[in-house]
């Protein structure tokens, strides 16, 4: 969950306006199934199953600034066209103010892709390039240019722009050639490691990887875009971010995703960090936003819009509505969904052992923790040791834990219904038929699992040692034995 600085940064740019020029295009995602091999050819005969629109580049960009509660106007030229007409409705539905200019007698740009069981086949690339037009520019406290070489930025626009950029405070420019928008003086510019290369003509691998390389050379890439910040995006090994006068001031690091994955993961990294410049907020805070901006929309294939409400529920602590929405996407992403409850209060190697089991048997584990008030209710007057946040925060450290949410009902059977589990986890050594909430999560067609947990090993004896050994009475304590002797460990609940 975002930090109360991050929170503030969020609430901070709501209604922010900003005009983002560049260029904007039409992404097709077309979804089929295999059936077999052709005949005619080595090649997989589909079904098809649905075709899906969205706003890419630019739009995409204007798309995710208005998701996150910006106020963006996009100036852009398409096509007189059938998709223009598309992208138009598109970018409507999504709060953005069109500014968009239609040029006669040329075609969108349009990027269609085939999908089979989630995974990019083919991609076809059509539309007239370069679609180029002069572009209207108003005055605006903040400046988005989306430059990908498709013409949209003409020499007369980028000349305007350059010449007017005292009427944009906050300049951010996301361009395969950053070199002509250099004279513009940027607040930011994000570029992949391979535009960074030609902004200096090369730039060398390093021995210890492509962070090392871009640190190496921050002070260099400063220069050559003549930018306050420069953010390097890495794929799979994060971004580097560095600042003019102060070289490497953040670096984040990313978990690997398929490439289908991450199409406009940079769009909305771009938006969170030029929101949160705009509103002046710390780099470090600016850079964590961005980046788990771009964190967010990597769950499934798709052209990638990160949320307010997702951003401000990032990370593992989610409440019940963020959870939902966290588990709809990695569902329609194909992956399966692991729960489970408890106190988890004072964690120990029980805990742990058994999260990682359960972690194991699908790709989401949500960890649903009872409130101080119901641990109280179920455990007595003198539990929890531990209070929610310090039993979520300590939850939410664990690699093998993906979410975690607070219930405060004595059963989590409204978060099961909510979440509709595959998997629905409890530790012991009964049978699955003897858990409570067994018959809600088969009727939603999920499967229960008992497992076990490291003996000797309960909450409980834990509280009880500590007591004994805080009255002195370390001989005859509960969970107290001579070296070599130990008791059958109680059939608890490690939770």
């Amino acid at each position: 969950m975002a930090s109360a600085e991050e929170a503030d940064t969020i609430d901070a740019w709501a209604g922010r306006e900003v005009l983002v020029v560049g260029d904007a295009l039409l992404d097709g995602w077309r979804h089929a199934a295999p059936e077999r091999l052709s005949r005619e050819a080595p090649a997989p005969v589909l079904r098809p199953e649905r075709q899906e629109w969205a706003a890419g580049g630019a739009a995409n960009t204007a798309i995710n600034l208005a998701a996150l509660g910006a106020r963006p106007l996009l100036v852009a030229p398409v096509g007189d066209d059938e998709a223009g007409q598309r992208l138009r409705d598109l970018v409507k539905a999504a709060g953005v103010r069109d500014g968009m200019v239609t040029v006669p007698g040329r075609a969108t740009t349009v990027k269609s892709r085939v999908l089979v069981d989630g995974q990019v086949l083919l991609r076809e690339d059509t539309g007239d390039r370069p679609l180029s037009h002069d572009l209207p520019l108003p005055a605006a406290d903040t400046l988005v240019v989306c430059d990908y070489g498709l013409g949209a930025v003409s020499g007369t626009t980028r000349r305007h722009l350059v010449e007017r950029r005292h009427r944009y405070r906050i300049r951010a420019v996301d361009a395969h050639d950053l070199r002509p928008w250099a004279a513009l003086e940027p607040t930011l510019v994000t570029p992949s490691f391979a535009e960074a290369g030609a902004l200096l003509g090369r730039l060398e691998r390093h021995a210890e990887g492509p962070a090392a390389a871009v640190a190496e050379h921050a002070d260099r890439l400063l220069a050559a875009a003549r930018s306050d910040i420069v953010a390097v995006t890495l794929d799979a090994d994060g971004e580097v971010v560095a600042a003019a006068g102060r070289g490497v001031v953040h670096r984040e690091r990313s978990e690997p995703h398929p490439p289908g994955h991450a199409v406009g993961a940079g769009d909305a990294y771009l938006s969170a960090f030029t929101l949160a410049l705009a509103v002046d907020a710390p780099l470090a805070v600016a850079a964590a936003l961005a980046h788990r901006a771009a964190a967010l929309t990597l769950a499934g294939p798709g052209t990638c819009v990160c949320a307010r409400d997702d951003l401000l529920g990032a990370g593992p602590l989610l409440d019940a509505d963020g959870l939902v929405r966290l588990v709809e996407r990695r569902r329609a992403a194909g992956d399966r969904i692991v729960f489970t409850n408890g106190c988890f209060d004072v964690l120990h190697r029980g805990h742990v052992g058994y999260l990682e089991q359960a972690g194991r048997l699908g790709d989401l584990l949500v960890v649903a923790v009872n409130s101080d008030d119901s641990v109280c209710r179920l455990k007595g007057p003198d539990r929890p040791v531990n209070p929610i946040e310090d039993r979520t925060a300590v939850l939410a450290a664990l690699s093998c834990v993906d979410a975690v949410v607070v219930f405060a009902a004595d059963s989590p059977a409204e978060l099961i219904e909510a979440v509709r589990p595959d998997v629905y986890v409890k530790g012991g050594d009964y049978p699955p038929e003897l858990v409570p909430e067994a018959p809600l999560v088969r009727r939603l067609g999920g499967e229960v699992r008992t497992l076990g947990y490291v003996p000797d090993r309960s909450t409980s004896a834990i509280i009880d040692r500590i007591r004994a050994k805080a009255t002195g009475d370390r001989d005859g304590a509960p969970g107290s034995h001579p070296a070599g002797v130990r008791e059958p460990a109680p059939v608890e609940d490690p939770a």
